[in-house]
């Protein structure tokens, strides 16, 4: 069972006991989740592909927390979004339940994540109109689709607690997933990471970082 934990922010994120890290930053998990991949990334991907609808691949499931801003921010804006995610180690309806998540969106978008957890696991689901999730419970290396992605949302565990998602194999595997325009974010930024995506063509954004972090990485497939 995972642990859950209170951020700095008051929401909460939960701790993986096998990997040993928590799932989201201790310095806020709602803070991070806007600010590196809504902001850094849904907005960004939103303005430039415009009324086509947008195919995001997420590495890292996790507590769901991305896709239940995602959604939000969607509905709001009458986004067209369809999102895979790959997750490992999926939680449990329980875990789930326990996270708080319902109090940072609209009824409707929790009420509609949560009667279809776990049943997105390997199975696409429209969740609402134009909004569909699945959720495939295997790993980055493991996962070979046919289809490209307007956006990646990069939200695998740390460096330290998980080297193998960090090696340029993998993250070459990543950056062939996008198509021509597709947009990479991630919360981390290293000397390799930017190294690894400028080989594999990709233009390179530093930007300032979530509160724990003094900047954070998107990248432009070109």
């Amino acid at each position: 069972m995972n642990k859950i934990i209170l951020t700095a922010d008051g929401s909460n994120t939960l701790y993986n006991e096998t990997i040993g890290e928590h799932y989201h930053s201790t310095h806020g998990a709602l803070q991070e989740s806007l600010h590196v991949f809504i902001d850094a990334g849904l907005k960004a991907a939103a303005a430039k592909f415009g009324d086509q609808e947008l195919s995001v691949l997420e590495v890292g499931f996790g507590t769901g927390l991305n896709f239940i801003l995602t959604l939000d921010y969607a509905v709001k804006e009458k986004l067209r979004v369809n999102y895979i995610s790959l997750e490992v180690f999926p939680l449990t309806k329980e875990e789930f339940q326990s996270t708080g998540y319902d109090k940072y969106v609209a009824p409707e978008i929790w009420q509609a994540l949560a009667a279809s957890y776990p049943e997105c696991i390997n199975r696409e689901l429209e969740l609402l109109p134009n909004q569909s999730l699945k959720v495939v419970h295997t790993s980055l290396q493991e996962f070979k689709p046919l289809e490209r992605y307007n956006l990646l949302y990069y939200d695998a565990f740390s460096v330290r607690h998980q080297p193998e998602m960090w090696t340029e194999e993998v993250i070459g595997h990543a950056a062939s997933l996008l198509i021509p325009g597709g947009i990479f974010v991630t919360y981390a930024i290293t000397g390799h990471l930017k190294r690894a995506l400028k080989s594999f063509g990709f233009s390179i954004e530093k930007l300032p970082g979530a509160p724990g972090k003094r900047e954070m990485l998107r990248a432009t497939k070109l």
